[in-house]
This record gives structure tokens, C-alpha cells and sequence, in this order.
């Protein structure tokens, strides 16, 4: 297994191996990264695509300060949201103060954690929330931003942020009832 050290300085040389190596070795993670902001796999691929091409034409800025993985990560979230904003086609803005209801938008997503939900399945279910959900959730659950850091990349408020979860967690709570249901019968 080649270092992550030998194929930065392979890639900043242009080295062709050090680019394969590099690509070999990331592409699987970056592509399920892609895929939970995707609706299919082709797209991923387009979008994991056009981000190791900014990998390679950026590899020479890689500082290394902190992992290089998470740095081409980093890079692939970016172009997903690049890709997504591109062709955003309908704009618009919900409000979370029309609900009524209440909740924790900082709890993560604990629905019935112990269920027996094959990651395919799970990926599948991410993959249909509607694309304002999907982005959200990913970027808060997975990735760790805040309601405004979102609100900032994404160029919409905190409060459609936070709504825009609140749907996510709903609209994946109603994909995962038949498992609930299936193991409450097991019971």
C-alpha cells in the first residue's frame, strides 16, 4: 500500500501512478460520500469525478494540517454542493415557525437505532429524501455542521435549516416503520 506522503508528492510531480494510486485508493469513500447527496450512482460518479479532478489540480495547496482524506473529503462535499446549487431550479424558503410542533433539531437521528436496516437500504432511504432534506441532513448528521454553517454554504436561513431537517428526520422516520413494525412482531 503506497503512503498517503508518496502519492501527494508523486501527484505534485504529475506523476500518472501517483494519480491512479490516489484515486484507487479514495475512490470508494468519495463515492459513497457523493451518493448520500445524490439521487443516483451516475450522478455521484459525475460529481466524485469533477472532484478528483479539483483534487489533482489542487494537490499542490494540500498543507498538510490535518488528514488528507478528510482535506479530497472536504473537496467532494464542496462540489456536491457546487453541483447542487447549479441546478437548483425552484428556490424557495420554509419557515420553521409554521410548525407547530416541537422538537430538538439538535438531537441526532435516533430512531430506533438497535433495528437490523441493511446500509444498502439506509443509503436508499437518504437517497430519496427531497434534495433540500438530503442536503441538510447529510451536512449536519454526517458531517458535523451547524444549523448556520448549512444555512451559510447553502445560502438559505437558519430557520429553513432547521426545518429542513426536522422533514428529513420525519420523512426517514416513516421509511424505517416497517422495520419498526417487522421487529415489534418479533417481539
Amino acid at each position: 500500500m503506497v503512503s498517503d506522503k508518496n502519492i501527494i508528492e508523486g501527484c505534485v510531480k504529475g506523476e500518472r501512478e501517483a494519480f491512479s494510486n490516489l484515486f484507487n485508493k479514495f475512490s470508494s469513500i468519495m463515492l459513497v460520500i457523493c451518493m448520500r447527496y445524490c439521487k443516483d450512482k451516475a450522478e455521484a460518479e459525475d460529481i466524485m469525478q469533477e472532484g478528483f479532478i479539483k483534487v489533482f489540480k489542487s494537490i499542490k495547496s494540500f498543507r498538510h494540517e490535518g488528514s488528507f482524506e478528510g482535506w479530497i473529503k472536504r473537496i467532494m462535499i464542496n462540489t456536491a454542493i457546487n453541483h447542487h446549487q447549479k441546478n437548483l431550479k425552484h428556490y424557495y424558503h420554509d419557515n420553521i415557525d409554521n410548525y407547530q410542533e416541537s422538537f430538538n433539531t439538535e438531537d441526532e437521528l435516533e430512531v430506533a437505532p438497535d433495528l437490523p436496516v441493511p446500509k444498502e437500504q439506509i443509503m436508499k432511504m437518504i437517497q430519496n429524501l427531497p434534495e433540500g432534506y438530503r442536503f441538510v441532513f447529510n451536512m449536519y448528521v454526517f458531517e458535523g455542521y451547524s444549523h448556520k454553517e448549512i444555512a451559510s454554504e447553502l445560502n438559505i436561513t437558519v430557520s429553513t435549516s432547521k426545518s429542513q431537517l426536522f422533514k428529513a428526520r420525519n420523512f426517514l422516520r416513516k421509511q424505517l416503520e416497517p422495520f419498526i413494525s417487522k421487529k415489534m412482531q418479533q417481539e
